[in-house]
C-alpha cells in the first residue's frame, strides 16, 4: 500500500511548479516540509487527483490518482476549512456521511477523535479557526480512509492541540493508514516517521528525521535543511 510518483510535471503560468518529481510514500506518518510557495500544496493536490498534471504519473494504492475507486479511500484536508459555515458540526458530518455512504454512527466517532464533543451542536461559522480546521479533519476521517492527506493541518493551533493531533495521526498510521502531512514549521519534523524536505518544487531529502540530521551533520531539521540547500 503506497503512493508512487514518477516524473511528475505541473506547470502554472508557463512556469514548472513541479518538474520531473519522483517519490514513494508508504504507511506511517510522512511529513512534507518546506517553505511556503515551494510546491507542497500542488504535490498534495496531485496525489488526491484534483490537480491538472502535464507529465508523469501519480499512483495511489495501485490506482491512478483521482480514480473513482479511490474516492472513499482518501481523506483530504485543505488549508481552507472545507465545511459548511451555516450548518452545525453534527449537521455537516451527517451530510458528508450520507454523501460517502458511511454509517451515521461514524459521526460521533470522528467528533470525539478531533476533540470537538463540546462543539457538536455549534454552528461552524461561529467556531474559532482551529476548531473549523478540526471540523474539516473530522470530515476527512469519515469512513476510516486508507490514505489521509493533510495540508498544514496544525496551523494556528495551540501547542496542546498540535500535540494531540499528532498523536491522532500516529494512531491512524498504527492502524495501517498512509498519513501525509505538510507543514512549513520545521520543529514538527521530529513528530514524523519519514520526512520529505522540499524546496522550489524539488525533494531535496527523503529519509527518517534522524538519518537526515546525521547526513547533514546537524542537531535539528531546520539546520539540516539549510545545510542541504547551501550544499
Amino acid at each position: 500500500m503506497t503512493i508512487e510518483i514518477a516524473g511528475l510535471v505541473v506547470r502554472r503560468g508557463g512556469r514548472a511548479v513541479l518538474d520531473g518529481l519522483g517519490l514513494d510514500v508508504g504507511p506511517g506518518v510522512t511529513g512534507l516540509l518546506g517553505p511556503s510557495g515551494c510546491g507542497k500544496s500542488t504535490l498534495l493536490r496531485a496525489i488526491v487527483g484534483v490537480q491538472r498534471i502535464h507529465g508523469g504519473t501519480v499512483t495511489v494504492l495501485g490506482e491512478p490518482a483521482g480514480s473513482a475507486a479511490l474516492r472513499r479511500r482518501i481523506g483530504y484536508v485543505t488549508q481552507a476549512a472545507s465545511v459548511y459555515d451555516d450548518l452545525t458540526l453534527a449537521e455537516n458530518l451527517r451530510f458528508f456521511a450520507r454523501v460517502l455512504g458511511v454509517a451515521p454512527e461514524e459521526t460521533s466517532r470522528v467528533i470525539e477523535a478531533v476533540d470537538l464533543g463540546a462543539q457538536r451542536h455549534h454552528v461552524v461559522g461561529r467556531m474559532s479557526g482551529g476548531e473549523r480546521s478540526r471540523a474539516s479533519l473530522a470530515v476527512a476521517l469519515l469512513g476510516r480512509p486508507d490514505v489521509l492527506v493533510l495540508d498544514e493541518p496544525t496551523v494556528g493551533l495551540d501547542p496542546v492541540l498540535r500535540r494531540d493531533l499528532w498523536a491522532l495521526f500516529h494512531r491512524l498510521a498504527d492502524d495501517g493508514a498512509i498519513v501525509l502531512v505538510s507543514s512549513h514549521v520545521m520543529d514538527e519534523a521530529d513528530r514524523c516517521d519519514q520526512l520529505l524536505l522540499m524546496r522550489e518544487g524539488a525533494i531535496i531529502a527523503a529519509d527518517t528525521p534522524d538519518a537526515i540530521k546525521q547526513h547533514a551533520g546537524t542537531a535539528d531539521i531546520e539546520s539540516a535543511f539549510l545545510t542541504l540547500v547551501e550544499s
